[in-house]
């Protein structure tokens, strides 16, 4: 009996485990039974939209760069196409080079036709080395690590990212758009346009003066990549499209600013001179048509952005040239007239402070004519005696020396004119005859300007017009000056200008079949340091033709061997002014058949 209710006993307890541990089985399959409809009916979306992420990829559209023309619309600077190559050095270590079976040349791996030898960086190095011309050991060596970007090589053509697509190894080996600036005509005008950083952003010259413009903005696109790294065709979507820079065309003539270049050059070189700046300005428009210096820059190297242009920051003494506007004022303000008679002696003492001409020479009878045509320093103080310090500081002020061009340049100097209350008793006389204050080569071009345009200051300009990514132009030429001097003024200084140069220095300033108006300076320079006079400006600004000016050329040397402008500068400026009638057909001059007295 008690064995049989043992057995009960037992009985029950078995079916009793038997029937927890269905109910703990039928819990757990429900559980899981839960979880997968859960998964299947309200989470399936967020996994594949997480999955989704993890392989969706965003993209850069970097945006080219404006250009840079001439007035001609010659290319001077532009951003071409160029590629990044790298490498996904852990994806590199697991490649295997697919057979070529002649089913699957989209994703097969052949040299010449051949089956390719190895795997993991020796295949890929073996394929790639020699599309990119690089050494195939010490390639092979950049293709291993850890490095999932891993740059290879910058500033490749799109002709070699083209061949590296054909190898078939986009799964291991990337390339990134990029652009790059180029400078078709090299180191012309170097100086002027100036250079950008790595992040192609203008740094100097015109690349920074225009940066704004010319700065594109960057768009972005994205798209899905597979298990091997490839895009999936179809899933690229452009979310915002790239704006390319603008234009900005210049009033430089390539084929001018070519030529100036080279005579300039060739004059440095046959003076032996530290430097030489030129410039080229239309009388009418303002526009500078050629702006040279002696220094060679090449915009494309960096080094660039250390070297601007002389031509905007250079500054100097005008020295003789500054007499002419000293004459201007004078006969602006009628304070002499133009065939006044002037007893000019070789020295002259004024309040105790002597002052004399360059060369030795008896007492002249001139008239204000014959004064500049010989430069004297003593005949110009003579004629300015009933001006007072005021008045001739005024005077300057008003044809724009001490002020900005407003052409905007980076760097670009405003000269150093200091206020008449400054001056002490001798600067006061000084600045008559082009000595005591700082002029630039720009400010010299824009007052002989104004004299050869009747009076008439126009405002000079380097950029000709701007357009914009849109497609919008906008000039910036001003067609209307402003008249500083008047016509009767800016005639009378015109013919004495004319009998400088068919005076003393006609064998050396002359222009086969046209005539010039115009002016030489010597002038001695402080040196920045000891501040002692020990360098040498030799200068010679000329307008032609001088009977119907179209062009004012300004032509400076620092230092030569010989100090004289009519000598040194004055046939360069005769040669490019020889090669603006030629390019231009102007007819030849008239002759000329009066002049005022220079003499008397």
């Amino acid at each position: 009996m008690r064995n049989a209710q043992n057995n009960n006993k037992q009985g029950y307890n078995f079916a009793r485990r038997v029937r927890w541990t269905a109910v703990i089985v039928a819990a757990v399959f429900g559980m899981c039974v839960a979880q997968l409809v859960n998964l299947q009916l309200f989470s399936n979306g967020g996994y594949a939209q997480a999955a989704t992420s993890q392989r969706t990829i965003s993209k850069v559209l970097p945006a080219q760069r404006g250009t840079i023309v001439d007035a001609n619309g010659k290319i001077l600077a532009q951003s071409v196409q160029r590629y990044t190559v790298f490498a996904d050095q852990v994806a590199i270590a697991s490649f295997k080079p697919v057979k070529c079976t002649g089913n699957n040349e989209g994703v097969c791996h052949q040299i010449n036709g051949k089956p390719v030898p190895g795997k993991g960086a020796q295949a890929v190095a073996e394929m790639l080395a020699p599309v990119l011309g690089m050494d195939e050991k010490s390639l092979e060596g950049e293709l291993k690590g850890t490095n999932r970007y891993q740059v290879l090589k910058k500033n490749v053509v799109p002709r070699i990212k083209r061949n590296i697509d054909n190898l078939n190894i986009s799964s291991v080996i990337g390339t990134e758009l990029t652009t790059t600036r180029s400078y078709p005509y090299g180191t012309l005008l170097g100086s002027v346009i100036g250079s950008v950083n790595d992040a192609d952003e203008g740094v100097s010259g015109v690349e920074s003066m225009e940066n704004s413009l010319l700065s594109g903005t960057n768009g972005a696109e994205t798209y899905q990549r597979g298990g091997s790294g490839e895009m999936i065709p179809g899933t690229q979507t452009v979310a915002r499209p790239a704006i390319n820079g603008g234009k900005v065309k210049l009033t430089i003539d390539a084929d001018t600013q070519w030529y100036v270049e080279k005579a300039l050059r060739d004059g440095q070189k046959q003076w032996n001179a530290k430097w030489g700046i030129a410039v080229v300005q239309e009388v009418k428009t303002g526009k500078l048509v050629a702006v040279a210096d002696t220094d060679v820059v090449d915009p494309s190297d960096h080094k660039a952005a250390l070297q601007t242009s002389r031509v905007m920051t250079s500054t100097f003494e005008p020295g003789s040239t500054g007499k002419v506007l000293t004459v201007a004022g004078l006969l602006e303000n009628n304070k002499i007239q133009p065939d006044q008679h002037f007893v000019v002696p070789n020295a002259i003492d004024i309040n105790g402070q002597q002052y004399h001409d360059a060369t030795q020479h008896s007492t002249r009878q001139l008239t204000i004519a014959g004064i500049l045509q010989i430069s004297s320093n003593v005949g110009t103080l003579e004629a300015s005696a009933n001006t007072s310090a005021q008045e001739r500081y005024e005077f300057l002020r008003k044809m724009g020396f001490g002020t900005y061009s407003g052409i905007g340049f980076p760097g670009e100097s405003s000269g150093l004119l200091s206020n008449w209350k400054q001056w002490d008793g001798r600067q006061e006389n000084t600045v008559v005859f082009g000595q005591g204050y700082a002029t630039t080569a720009l400010q010299m071009v824009n007052a002989y300007s104004t004299i050869a345009n009747g009076g008439v200051r126009m405002q000079q300009s380097l950029v000709e017009s701007s357009t914009s990514p849109q497609g919008t132009t906008v000039s910036n030429i001003k067609k209307n000056g402003t008249r500083v001097l008047s016509e009767k003024t800016s005639s009378q200084l015109m013919d004495m200008m004319e009998s400088v140069t068919d005076g003393l220095e006609a064998t050396k300033v002359k222009l086969a079949g046209y005539r010039i108006a115009g002016k030489s300076g010597t002038a001695e320079v402080a040196d920045p340091e000891t501040h002692k006079l020990s360098h040498i400006i030799a200068d010679w600004i000329g307008i032609i033709p001088a009977e119907k000016p179209q062009y004012t050329i300004m032509v400076i040397y620092m230092d030569p061997s010989f100090a004289s402008g009519g000598w040194v500068a004055g046939p360069v400026m005769s040669q490019i002014g020889q090669f603006l009638m030629q390019k231009n057909q102007t007819p030849n001059s008239p002759a000329r058949t009066s002049s005022i007295p220079t003499t008397w």
